[in-house]
This record gives structure tokens, sequence and C-alpha cells, in this order.
């Protein structure tokens, strides 16, 4: 079946960095953007970055560009989002996101990140 299963969130201290990963298995991972979205307490889930199945074309929300970076390995079927220079409002559980040109989507269960000192 369908997976995306998200690992890498913590607690770190403002200014650090995480990695998070997103493992997917059950479709074809070269077929589907990648995306990366994230849901802070009392808020709407936003989107925060996203790749296409192919080329480099990254699209970035404004408040993380510069110091998000989100990149994708098809050969290991694995989407990545290297945070650097984090602050305490991006605390947030963050979820992976899947989606093909015919709008077929799945979502990960998300991993929590908190930026706090």
């Amino acid at each position: 079946q369908v997976q995306l299963v998200e690992s890498g969130g913590g607690l770190v201290q403002p200014g650090g960095s995480l990695r998070l990963s997103c493992a997917a298995s059950g479709f074809t991972f070269s077929r589907y953007a990648m995306s990366w979205y994230r849901q802070a307490p009392g808020k709407e889930r936003e989107l925060v970055a996203t790749i296409p199945n192919a080329g480099s074309s990254t699209g970035y929300a404004d408040s993380v560009r510069g110091r998000f970076t989100i990149s994708r390995d098809n050969a290991k079927n694995t989407v990545y989002l290297q945070m650097n220079s984090l602050k305490p409002e991006d605390t947030a559980v963050y979820y992976c996101n899947a989606r093909d040109r015919f709008g077929t989507t799945y979502w990960g269960q998300g991993t929590q990140v908190t930026v706090s000192s």
C-alpha cells in the first residue's frame, strides 16, 4: 500500500538545523511532484516547499526561502527538507505530500519540529 513516512523532526534551538526525510513506497515516486507542508497549532496547513517529479525547479514559501532547501533522490524514493537558521515560528508538524499530474495525492503522518531554547 501507499506509504509516506517522515522522519528527522525533533527539538532544536533557534538558529539550529534539522533535515527531514520522507520515504515513499507503494507508488511510482518519480512520477510525483513532492512537497512539504506544515501546520502550527491553531493555524491552517501551509505549503513550505515543492519540487517537481523531474528537473530542479523548486519553490518555497516566502517565510522559508533562503533557509530551507528541498531535494529528492528518485533512486531512494525519498524527499528531503534541509532546514537551517530555524526560528521559533517554524515550530509545526511537517507533512510530506505527493501529487501527480492527474491530481492523485498522498500524505504522510507528519513529524513534529519544535524550535525553542
